[in-house]
């Protein structure tokens, strides 16, 4: 039934988004600096990524994703010093400049940039194509319906996992002073640097 395969993809979605990495880290800082709405749509950025790896998985484009692996160590070089850079904004970053310039900010930016580290993430579609062999989805028997409404439910789920992640963190947000975002930037920047290298060495 369709509905079963619409949650089975929630279920996946939800699952590979709720893990807290670099993407997490950033949906965070957004949400506490510049307000649920910025850590929100960076959050459906990655949820889009996870759709499109959903497809690779769920439609059977084998010869995408191994293309995709094969390149994995020049896609953790490019993450990785993405990473780098986007932690090292986020170290030095005020919070009195990061107010003001949240609200000219486009929302697209915030969206594309955690949409651009998903893809980079060879890991992901290594995560997609285990779970889906692991569940009997690797292929949905060239029904094209089926497939759609399982990568729907992907998109659904980690979706789902990024507006609960951007709703909580919200809550705390008006208790933080500027002392307070001034860490928050400090912590954060460190941690997405730590991914960064991480990635980078991995690589090498």
């Amino acid at each position: 039934m369709d509905i079963t395969f619409l949650l089975r993809g929630l279920v996946i979605g939800f699952s590979i988004a709720a893990p807290v990495g670099p993407i997490g880290v950033l949906c965070i800082r957004r949400t506490l600096v510049e307000g649920r709405v910025s850590g929100l749509v960076s959050g459906l950025g990655a949820a889009t990524a996870d759709a499109i790896y959903g497809c690779v998985a769920g439609f059977g484009l084998t010869f995408i994703s191994n293309f995709l692996v094969g390149q994995q160590i020049k896609l953790r070089l490019i993450g990785g010093v993405f990473l780098c850079y986007l932690g090292l904004k986020t170290l030095l970053a005020k919070p009195a400049e990061q107010a003001a310039l949240a609200k000219e900010k486009s929302l697209v930016s915030a969206c594309a940039s955690t949409f651009f580290l998903t893809l980079t993430n060879p890991l992901t579609i290594i995560s997609f194509a285990a779970i889906f062999a692991g569940l009997g989805l690797a292929s949905t028997s060239g029904d094209y319906k089926l497939a759609g409404v399982l990568v729907l439910g992907v998109f659904i789920g980690s979706a789902l996992w990024w507006f609960i992640l951007s709703y909580g963190v919200g809550l705390f947000r008006e208790k933080i002073n500027n002392h307070g975002f001034q860490w928050v930037n400090k912590i954060s920047g460190a941690i997405i640097i730590g991914f960064g290298l991480f990635a980078l060495l991995s690589a090498v």
